[in-house]
This record gives structure tokens, sequence and C-alpha cells, in this order.
């Protein structure tokens, strides 16, 4: 006997989806929760730090006077300005050459400060801390310490290189000599505060790392390039990315440097004139803010830049050793 139709159409049609349970009330608010603890940041980011960008980067496409304001639009005006501009390839050279001065050493050297610190040592803590005080110090301190340590006729510099029989040096001259005091003053001030970043990192090393490295023979140099620094790579790509950005905005060190005044030419000649201190000169010094928003621009470009190379370099240098 054949089914009614009715019968044929329920069991043909499908039962309604079940109704989605809904999430109570505090399950929903601790899944927010990482949302409200990182909200105050992205806040403040986007406030100090996206809004500023923004508004910069409308200001270089324009002729911005600092006191008078908007005077018109130039579009990309600044910046073809810019790559015409024979004092902004200097600045950059000369960033670029006290930054590599400055780097390299400085990287080396809290290494080595950091690998010394690692060992068993009478007083560790004293030393731990005493590495750290170069960085406690007012930056302008330090700067105008070493103005008068490198000074051209009663510098302690030039007095040790009389001992040895050279001739004094006028460091703020020339190119090299302003580059090399210049970074001096960079790897006495920030080699330290590295080295305890890297000590940190150290510590956090497996021991059976090392005790597998005796096993097999290795000395205390191997043991160091194969297992510490592949160990601390992480660490060594921070340190590498935050000294090319602070290398890249240097100011301070050779603004102070510059005994000839606070114009930021970076000496007569501009020999040691960094890319901030040429930024500091067009805004601060010509009320130029349109020109100086798009060197600032540049800058950050370059940071980006340089800070990629960099890492892919140290990356390749850690496999390698």
């Amino acid at each position: 006997m054949r089914a009614p139709v009715s019968e044929n159409l329920e069991q043909r049609t499908p039962a309604p989806p079940a109704a989605r349970p809904r999430t109570p009330r505090g399950v929903r608010l601790r899944r927010g929760a990482p949302l409200l603890f990182v909200a105050p940041f992205l806040l403040i980011l986007a406030v100090f730090g996206i809004l500023p960008l923004v508004f910069l980067a409308w200001i270089s496409l324009h002729d911005w006077h600092l006191v008078n304001g908007e005077k018109g639009f130039t579009g990309l005006g600044n910046y073809l300005t810019l790559l015409s501009d024979p004092n902004f390839y200097n600045a950059l050279g000369n960033t670029v050459g006290i930054f590599f001065t400055a780097s390299v050493p400085q990287v080396l050297l809290a290494l080595g400060i950091a690998a010394l610190l690692n060992r068993p040592l009478r007083g560790g803590r004293f030393w731990r801390t005493g590495i750290l005080l170069p960085n406690v110090v007012s930056v302008v301190a330090v700067a105008l310490v070493f103005g008068q340590l490198f000074g051209r006729d009663y510098g302690i510099v030039n007095w040790l290189l009389g001992l040895a029989g050279i001739d004094p040096v006028s460091w703020q001259a020339s190119v090299w000599s302003s580059h090399l005091a210049i970074a001096v003053m960079v790897i006495w001030r920030w080699a330290g505060y590295n080295a305890l970043i890297y000590l940190a990192a150290m510590q956090a090393v497996p021991k059976e790392l090392y005790e597998a490295a005796a096993l097999d023979g290795a000395g205390r140099w191997r043991t160091f390039w194969s297992v510490t620094v592949p160990g601390i790579r992480p660490t060594i790509l921070f340190t590498v990315l935050t000294s090319t950005v602070g290398g890249l905005q240097l100011f301070t060190e050779p603004q102070l440097f510059d005994a000839s005044g606070t114009a930021g030419t970076g000496g007569d000649d501009r020999q040691f004139q960094t890319i901030v201190m040429y930024l500091y000169e067009k805004g601060i010094g010509n009320l130029d803010a349109g020109y100086s928003a798009a060197i600032s621009w540049v800058v950050f470009v370059l940071c980006v830049i340089f800070a990629l190379v960099n890492v892919q370099l140290v990356r390749k240098f850690v496999r390698a050793a």
C-alpha cells in the first residue's frame, strides 16, 4: 500500500538546522581580553606614530614654512629637488661612513665583552653593572667630553699620539678623522648596552649544546662561533636592526662635536654632516618644513632598506659561522 503524499514530503524535506548555541558572555570577554590589553599601545601608536607620518607626508608635498604655514602645493617638487641636491648626497655619504665605522666594530666588541662576562668572574655583578654606565651618562656630556679628548691643541688623544712621535691631528678638519672620532663616541656609548643584551641571550643557550661541543673536542673559539653565535642569532638580528636605525638617525654626537656652532652644518666643509643634521639645518635653520619633511621620509625609507639588507647579511654570516 502506497504511503500518503504528505508522509513522502515530510521524509524528503530536510530538517531545519539546529540553532547555534550562543557563546557565554564570559567566554567572549576572555577572547577579547588580549585586544583590550594591546588597545592602549595601538592607540598611542596611531596618535603619535601613524598620524604624524601621514601628516609629514602631506607637508612634504607642499611649500610649507615652519612659521607662516602652507604656501602652496608642489607635489613631488621637494623630492625632485632633494634628488639633485649635492648637500644631501654629501650628508648621506657621511652618514653611511660613520655608520659602518661605528656599527661593525660595536657589534663585534659587544660580542667579545658579553663572552667575557658570561664566564665565571670575581665581582661579576660589578662588571656587568659598570659596563652599562656609558649608556646611562647623558649623550650631551659624552659628546662634550670626547670633544675635549679629540681637541686639536690640548686633547689627550693628540698628546698620546705625540708620545708615539705622530704629529697632532685636527680631528674636526677632515672627513676620515671626524668620522673616526664620532664613531669612537658611538662605540663607547652603545657597546656595553648591546653587550648586556648579548649576555642575557648567551645565558639562555642550552648547556647541553656546550657539553656536546666539548665531547666533540671543540675548542673555546670553535664553540663560540658554532654554538654561542647561532644560539643568539635572533638577538644579534635585533641589535643589528636597532643599530641600523640609530646609525642612520645619528644627530647628537656630530652636532655637539661641531665646534663652529649649532647650525647643523657638520663642520666648515660639511665633512661630518649627517642626514638628520641636514634635516635640522633645513627645518630649524631655514624654516623650510616642506623640504625637511621630504628628507624625513627619505630617511625613513633608507632605514627600512638598510635594516633589511643588514638583517640578510647577518643571517648569512651566522649560518656561515
